[in-house]
């Protein structure tokens, strides 16, 4: 019998007595306890398919980064990344990331990516933050690659003004960081500085020959101008600085329509159109895989040399032979369109590399054509990328006045 039951009997039985109103006390509570169980229980049951659903879902969003190695604490450095959404920042980001250090990326996105760097979001060693190097920025690191610029000639042309002020201002607020802190600062230069040059190959101790009024000087000037502000630091105010004179880089995360040589003659084979080529096609040009690069600034960045080093390829081609050479690797049958060439458009690029290998013991390592095929097989997937997540609107039905019915 159960004790509903009994309870039940014992009210019976003694109808009027103390005990009965006890029992009929306990009868109501026990119905109580037994409906809010029942309840309960009936909540439970649908929840807890909810909390299945919920389980699941942390486990499909739980992110998986890229293998890191563990360093101690005096071994683990900070790191500030300026531009370290961009191109070459982003390859940067990852190797030091996987290098075990403390990552801060800075990027204003005029040609960096979120995407980028988002298979680092969330993770404990990393941190990006949405910033203009024009402003100032108060951190503490230990170490500043400072790669914020534009880079390809229809960026840093667009607002010649802004391409100024980054390679300016955005140099003197990171130089007075370093100071402040104690970090050093490693300067992302290019070839520019060189301008079209007189002197083949170019060694780090050619000046240049640059036109300061020219649609490229924005560009040129504002590195040569950068340069000299931190060897200016480093003899006033005794900042560590080192300068990388960057030569032609190409690899996955490009933008696709940067207007570099390599990414036009990409997308152009892979769309069947025509591969442009501006002037006769005999400028030379030396390109590297960005791997490469990435090994050298982090070499320079950890050597003691504080003179200024080139990083390139000391392989060079002609743009014609270059243009020739993607077409056969993409299997296009594009033809080669030659347009009239661009204004201070220099004639011959090629690096000496002497004191990168003397010095850091560097030098590129990865093909050609291995990297043009990795650089190929990117765009190919971007492309399709951007073909299925491509947004057509749809036409929408013609409106239809309501009104009333009218009579002849």
């Amino acid at each position: 019998m159960s004790c509903v039951a009994v309870l039940r009997c014992l009210g019976a039985h003694c109808p009027r007595s103390p005990h009965r109103q006890f029992s009929s006390f306990l009868l109501n509570r026990s119905i109580q306890e037994n409906g809010e169980l029942k309840i309960e229980s009936k909540i439970e049951e649908i929840i807890e398919p909810l909390r299945e659903k919920i389980r699941d879902l942390e486990k499909s969003f739980t992110q998986k980064y890229p293998p890191v190695k563990f360093l101690s604490e005096k071994d683990r450095k900070r790191i500030l990344i300026t531009g370290g959404a961009g191109f070459v920042g982003s390859h940067l980001t990852d190797k030091l990331m996987m290098d075990g250090h403390e990552v801060t990326v800075v990027d204003n996105f005029f040609t960096g990516r979120k995407r980028n760097v988002e298979h680092w979001i969330g993770h404990e060693n990393f941190e990006l933050i949405n910033h203009d190097v024009v402003e100032p920025l108060y951190i503490e690191v230990d170490q500043i690659y400072h790669l914020a610029s534009p880079a390809s000639p229809p960026n840093y042309m667009y607002n010649p003004i802004k391409t100024l002020k980054t390679n300016t201002i955005g140099t003197l607020n990171m130089l007075g960081l370093a100071k402040r802190v104690g970090a050093r600062l490693l300067l992302a230069s290019t070839s520019e500085v060189y301008g079209d040059p007189e002197v083949h190959p170019q060694s780090e101790d050619y000046w240049g020959h640059v036109n300061p009024i020219g649609p490229r000087a924005c560009y040129d000037e504002g590195k040569r101008v950068a340069e000299t502000m931190c060897y200016a630091y480093m003899k006033q105010e005794g900042v560590e600085v080192r300068v990388a004179r960057i030569f032609n880089t190409f690899g996955p995360r490009m933008h696709m329509n940067d207007g570099r040589v390599v990414s036009n003659f990409i997308l152009q084979a892979l769309q069947g159109e025509p591969l442009t080529v501006y002037g006769s096609g005999s400028q030379t040009r030396a390109f590297q895989y960005v791997s490469d690069l990435v090994n050298g600034l982090v070499a320079l960045m950890n050597s003691n040399v504080s003179s200024p080093v080139n990083l390139g390829n000391p392989e060079e081609h002609t743009i014609l032979e270059f243009a020739q050479l993607i077409k056969n690797l993409v299997g296009s049958g594009s033809e080669i369109q030659f347009l009239s060439e661009a204004q201070d458009d220099p004639q011959k690029r090629k690096p000496d590399i002497k004191k990168a290998k003397l010095m850091l013991g560097w030098e590129p390592v990865v093909p050609l054509e291995e990297g043009l095929n990795k650089a190929i097989h990117y765009f190919r997937k971007e492309l399709e990328y951007q073909a299925n997540n491509q947004y057509i609107p749809k036409p929408k039905p013609a409106r239809v006045k309501k009104g009333r019915t009218r009579h002849s």
